[in-house]
């Protein structure tokens, strides 16, 4: 792992207590941003468990106090992403398993949605499944999505035969049928972005390199895919809007091993690090007066590991920090209610764990908080 020692990061201290209080236990990370930040400025933190997921809750913005876990019911759910809009209401879609009464094992895609921190989340509606046919229908992969500038929610899954598929809201608020915007032998977990100018793009890593679909326009059709000949490992792809209209791509290069960063119409730049097997967490904040992108994810010894680098200046370098703090799945990193980073992750024991920015000059954490 590449490390510096001098720039605008201090190095992460590690740290935290044996957390031995009863109740329910993630199973795991969610998908997508589960560390969200309400228009109350209290953060949220969301995780699957057997049966639905848990929700915590900051008391006050900025913390440091959490109130849960509070169970919300999901029976047969597989695989929870976590979405969140520019209006701060929070979507949740979800991979969800059920027999029918013939026995027949089915698959599909759910979605709710909490509109308010620490309020009630509505009840979960099926949004089908593309593919028909139980052996197909069954090999359903977990839903991804974004929620344009107005609000849209889009939905994305990998068929079965390999293409990407969309189901998108309407302007009348109910849901378009499913459409077809082609590809071939793409990975499980494309990556779509909201842009602030309220376009939806989408990358995903494929047996044949890299593809790219993009709005043409806000409310539009999809244009693509777009092929380029690229290698990022699969399942690692994430996705962040890094100046106006711009998407920079994150992913771990399968021939080297280490995150590179991309844009369409340049090439891959290296990052340093070690392999991330999952997608990164991507953060895009000031430091110190400059714009910065910070990265996590969890390492191939299954610690987390965090790097930050310019904004779009990655050729500048990348500053790594292994945490020596073991974690499931991807981290996830937000701001909280006074603008400071805050890193979550689930323990391997299924327990969130939590370190803030603290003051200064730099991202030093703190130690972390377990929930």
């Amino acid at each position: 792992m590449r490390r510096r020692s001098a720039g605008p990061v201090d190095a992460a201290r590690p740290g935290g207590r044996t957390d031995t209080d009863d109740g329910p236990t993630a199973s795991g990370a969610a998908h997508g941003t589960w560390l969200t930040l309400g228009k109350d400025g209290r953060l949220t933190l969301y995780a699957p468990v057997d049966g639905g997921l848990l929700r915590w809750t900051e008391t006050a913005a900025g913390g440091p106090r959490w109130s849960g876990p509070h169970v919300v019911p999901v029976p047969g759910l597989t695989h929870l992403t976590v979405v969140q809009g520019a209006d701060t209401y929070v979507h949740f879609l979800g991979r969800r398993e059920r027999t029918g009464a013939d026995g027949t094992p089915a698959a599909d895609v759910v979605h709710a949605i909490q509109y308010q921190t620490g309020l009630a989340v509505t009840d979960w509606r099926s949004l089908g499944n593309p593919d028909r046919g139980p052996e197909r229908a069954a090999r359903l992969a977990p839903p991804v999505g974004a929620v344009a500038a107005d609000g849209t929610v889009h939905v994305f899954v990998r068929a079965a035969g390999g293409n990407l598929m969309l189901r998108r809201e309407a302007p009348n608020g109910k849901w378009r049928a499913w459409e077809d915007l082609g590809g071939a032998g793409i990975d499980a977990l494309p990556a779509p972005l909201a842009l602030a100018g309220g376009r939806i793009e989408v990358c995903a890593a494929a047996e044949t390199g890299v593809m790219i679909w993009r709005q043409t326009a806000p409310g539009g059709d999809f244009a693509g895919p777009r092929g380029f000949s690229l290698r990022p490992a699969p399942g690692t792809v994430a996705a962040l809007e890094t100046a106006p209209e711009r998407a920079t791509f994150f992913w771990t290069d399968a021939d080297s091993g280490a995150a590179a960063a991309w844009r369409a119409g340049g090439w891959p730049v290296p990052l340093g690090g070690s392999p991330a097997g999952r997608p990164y967490a991507v953060l895009r904040t000031p430091l110190d007066g400059y714009d910065y992108v910070v990265l996590a994810y969890r390492d191939q010894d299954g610690t987390a590991t965090l790097g930050v680098g310019g904004a779009e200046d990655e050729a500048a370098g990348f500053w790594w920090y292994g945490l020596a703090e073991p974690c499931q799945g991807t981290p996830a990193l937000a701001r909280d209610g006074h603008g400071r980073v805050v890193m979550a992750l689930i323990d391997p024991g299924g327990r969130p764990r939590v370190a803030r920015q603290e003051d200064g000059p730099g991202l030093a954490l703190t130690r972390w908080q377990h929930l």
